[in-house]
């Protein structure tokens, strides 16, 4: 049997839930390397880890809650434990690297196309090797086209995000640029997925590996514990608001 799978088992739910995922890990992200704008650099490198594991833990927990979405036609999926561990690894180090080149280079033009590039090709790296770890009794194809823009997007997002984090500041533009950057990278991951056709060998074969119930809900348990004590120590750092008053102050005072 051979069919496009769908994404939508669940309706909006899950879909949804990855957008705010994505949203949290993007808006701790970029509230992390303000941060380091405000602070001397002595202490930059630790902010720019806590921003760049905020949003790659908020990407990878995007992409899995999607799955838990994903169904084909008379098959039961599985996932391999190390290769969807091993994704997590990946979303993390990548963005890292643009994190790190941004935060201590800036957004000149070069620097942000690799900055961007590099992680944007993290990312997808990441979606596919998370679809990899996927254990069905059948036969996953790719629509080459798709893939090529489901990784251009990837790319944008990578880049749009990397460059707001270090030009954007205050409160509300900060949240406006999350949002877009969890739109652009939720939409990166279902276009991925429209490129997928999966033909089905047999109704009755079973294939090993740990179920999406038991094994990627106890997993997104650790990126989410963390986005919360990330968030925390975001939302109840003094110098981090003071930095954004006294970034609003400069700007009331150039107004005039």
């Amino acid at each position: 049997m051979q069919g496009t799978a769908d994404g939508f088992d669940y309706g909006a739910l899950t879909p949804l839930a990855a957008f705010l995922m994505a949203c949290l890990g993007a808006a701790l992200g970029l509230r992390c390397v303000v941060r380091t704008v405000h602070l001397e650099k002595g202490r930059k490198a630790a902010w720019l880890a806590l921003g760049a594991a905020s949003l790659g833990c908020g990407i990878w927990s995007m992409h899995f809650i999607a799955m838990m979405g994903f169904r084909a036609p008379d098959a039961s999926i599985t996932y391999d434990a190390p290769l969807t561990l091993l994704s997590l690894l990946v979303a993390i180090v990548v963005v890292s690297v643009g994190m790190f080149i941004v935060g201590y280079r800036g957004v000149a033009p070069m620097t942000l196309a690799t900055a961007g590039i590099i992680t944007g090709l993290g990312v997808a790296v990441m979606h596919y090797l998370g679809m990899a770890a996927m254990r069905l009794n059948g036969d996953i194809a790719y629509d080459n086209l798709t893939v090529t823009l489901s990784v251009l997007i990837a790319v944008a997002a990578a880049t749009a995000a990397l460059w707001a984090a270090v030009s954007i500041r205050g409160f509300l533009p900060a949240l406006g640029a999350s949002l877009v950057m969890g739109v652009a990278v939720t939409g990166m991951h279902y276009t991925g997925m429209a490129a997928v056709t999966v033909h089905v060998h047999s109704a009755a074969h079973a294939y090993g590996g740990e179920s999406a119930a038991s094994l990627v809900l106890p997993m997104l348990l650790g990126p989410a514990v963390f986005l919360l004590l990330a968030a925390v120590v975001v939302m109840f750092d003094p110098l981090l608001v003071a930095g954004d008053e006294r970034e609003g102050s400069r700007r009331a005072r150039a107004a005039f």
